[in-house]
């Protein structure tokens, strides 16, 4: 039976990639006052950067803000000016400081799966940033735990459930990342709620679940978390 139903924070309980993409146009039309932006593949060469630094800088706003900066460097041959690379600097701190926005009805989604599971939040990024987003949330009171981690891997999940003493099929996790949310449970034999969100960060989109995998669920709306994750209870007790 499932016991545990974890959920993932950003574009699952509170909009998020939104103002990256947002700050990531800003970026270009900054970048874009020195290079031909279409011969320059600006956007490619940015994830390239962000996906070389994470690593070293983790996922989040800061790592994102290093790493325009040095695209911008770079693409740019160094002419950068310093008040442009302040510009970029600022774009970073506003993303740092965006509004903490629910998705419509996920509180009421969160609160009908806690009636019958423990629930725990599990969510990656920049610490002071998270544990922000979370208490700004209000939603914080609903779960049993709260995880901010650097990387969410099969390793990160098999340690979660050794801490509540649980097996990988006695888990589900409800996410908007195939690559982070869903495939790892997957893989250790749990289950996944996929609730996809109307746009994802380039990085995410890698993973390597089927269409009809039989351990997932994807819903269009928090209000049908509640019935996938009956669903998979059936499933799992079959």
């Amino acid at each position: 039976m499932l016991q545990l139903i974890g959920f993932d924070g950003d574009d699952t309980l509170w909009h998020s990639e939104g103002y990256y993409r947002q700050a990531n146009e800003e970026f270009a039309a900054i970048v874009g006052g020195y290079v031909d932006l279409a011969d320059s593949h600006v956007h490619d060469s940015m994830l390239a950067t962000e996906r070389r630094n994470l690593q070293l800088f983790g996922y989040g706003a800061k790592g994102m803000t290093l790493s325009m900066v040095e695209t911008a460097i770079a693409i740019t041959g160094g002419r950068i000016s310093t008040a442009d690379i302040h510009r970029l600097v600022e774009i970073g701190k506003t993303v740092l400081q965006h509004p903490v926005e629910l998705l419509p009805g996920i509180r009421a989604a969160v609160e009908a799966v806690a009636e019958h599971h423990a629930v725990v939040l599990i969510t990656k990024g920049d610490l002071f940033h998270q544990e922000k987003k979370v208490a700004q949330s209000g939603l914080a009171g609903l779960f049993r735990r709260i995880e901010i981690v650097s990387e969410k891997n099969a390793d990160t999940y098999r340690r979660v459930l050794a801490e509540f003493d649980l097996q990988p099929a006695q888990f589900a996790m409800v996410g908007n990342s195939l690559r982070s949310d869903i495939e790892p449970v997957v893989r250790l034999g749990g289950w996944g709620v996929h609730l996809p969100y109307h746009v994802t960060w380039a990085h995410e989109l890698e993973h390597g679940l089927g269409e009809d995998e039989q351990h997932v669920v994807t819903v269009d709306a928090p209000s049908s978390i509640p019935a996938a994750i009956a669903q998979l209870r059936e499933r799992a007790a079959a």
